[in-house]
């Protein structure tokens, strides 16, 4: 098929606007990227939310600055990704100060289970993991928790006694001024994960 001279010209000319509107694309999502990394750096655990701590406090918006924090949900039926996680935070402690007591970054696990995860069952649940602090509240106030952190939470149907959860397994790692620093995924090595941590202690 023989094409015109004009017709030639306005393909040429249909592509290098598709070229152009492509090359803009790209430096609008360059220039954006970097912002909304910052205003989520800025922003997540902000909120109204109030919990109760097993060790007595109270946790709000504010708790997080202060000091490195490690944030993490879950809930104390979970099967596996819970007590696998509060191990690993207690290998982090040891890898980080040499002592299975000590502990190098405040950590804090917040149920999504509050129905069955009162504050003297949080308490037994966590009591082993050094530094680990666990936060319940209403129904109404870990809502809010989620919805501030930014996190997957679910019932899963299933037995009204006996039922499973869905929730984000990361654990969030926050800085002294309380904005979000870096998160761990949940099964990521070790190595890995306490070279986080110390950049995190080091910032």
């Amino acid at each position: 098929m023989d094409f015109s001279d004009e017709t030639m010209k306005k393909i040429r000319l249909g592509a290098w606007a598709l070229v152009a509107l492509a090359l803009l694309g790209m430096a609008w999502v360059q220039f954006l990227s970097p912002r909304l990394e910052q205003s989520i750096t800025d922003t997540l655990g902000r909120g109204d939310y109030e919990l109760v701590a097993t060790d007595g406090t109270v946790f709000t918006e504010e708790s997080l600055k202060g000091g490195p924090t490690a944030i993490f949900f879950g809930f104390t039926h979970c099967p596996e990704v819970c007590p696998t996680t509060l191990g690993d935070i207690a290998t982090w402690q040891y890898e980080l100060t040499g002592s299975d007591t000590e502990t190098a970054f405040r950590a804090y696990f917040i149920t999504v289970d509050p129905e069955r995860d009162t504050v003297e069952v949080l308490d037994d649940y966590v009591s082993w993991a050094p530094g680990v602090v666990g936060l319940t509240g209403s129904r109404e106030e870990i809502d809010k928790a989620i919805k501030a952190f930014a996190i997957y939470a679910r019932r899963v149907p299933g037995n009204e006694e006996n039922y499973n959860m869905d929730h984000t397994a990361s654990v969030l790692l926050f800085d002294a001024d309380g904005k979000l620093f870096e998160p761990i995924g949940y099964g990521e090595g070790v190595d890995r994960a306490v070279a986080k941590i110390q950049r995190l202690l080091t910032s």
